[in-house]
């Protein structure tokens, strides 16, 4: 059953339905939050919150074919919230940075480092790949970080894009090709290569 058939039933009266949309939509939505803010905790509340809103607005999606446009533009909107609030305790909450003067957020952590200067002809493993990259997110502006993420991670269309976070497709686009070239740029400060991720964006 498609999102639009859930979303009917949901809308003719059938609320049950609304659970097999959180099933479907739970781990994307909540893999594209913790993308967007770093921070495992927070991401599961933002998800939860996302959902949460969406429920109480459903009938208030016009056209239920755009749903996934939609929801992706609650969860954004919450993220911004989310930084917005941060960034006024002045704080930064990220898994990925440690807590010590050491680490000031524009280095790689340590043993990220020590596995690449160990063996520098040795790829790294997924989950340090993962590590690296989501920590280069966090270094962009929210604005490029968000589009990447959407188009790289969710798969979504410039289009759809355009349409969750209410831009222009030129500038989407724009954000998109300023964004990845930002990426390069913190990999080349950072001395990481693409062939040494055996990743490329």
């Amino acid at each position: 059953m498609t999102d639009t058939q859930l979303i009917t039933h949901i809308l003719n009266g059938d609320r049950s339905r609304f659970n097999a949309l959180v099933w479907r939509w739970e781990k994307p939505l909540y893999n594209f939050i913790l993308r967007y803010l770093g921070n495992k905790e927070l991401s599961r509340d933002v998800t939860q919150k996302t959902f949460i809103r969406v429920y109480k607005n459903l009938a208030k999606l016009r056209d239920p074919s755009k749903f996934s446009s939609w929801i992706y533009q609650i969860a954004a909107n919450l993220c911004r919230d989310e930084i917005k609030k941060m960034s006024h305790r002045n704080f930064i909450s990220l898994d990925l940075i440690q807590d010590n003067n050491e680490n000031d957020g524009h280095r790689l952590p340590d043993e990220l480092h020590e596995s690449i200067d160990a063996s520098p002809e040795t790829r790294l493993n997924q989950k340090q790949i993962g590590s690296i990259v989501q920590k280069a997110l966090q270094q962009l502006p929210e604005e490029q970080r968000v589009v990447i993420i959407m188009k790289e991670y969710q798969g979504l269309k410039f289009r759809e894009i355009a349409e969750a976070l209410n831009q222009p497709l030129n500038t989407i686009k724009s954000r998109m090709y300023y964004g990845l070239n930002g990426l390069r740029k913190i990999f080349e400060q950072w001395q990481i290569t693409e062939e040494v991720l055996n990743y490329e964006m």
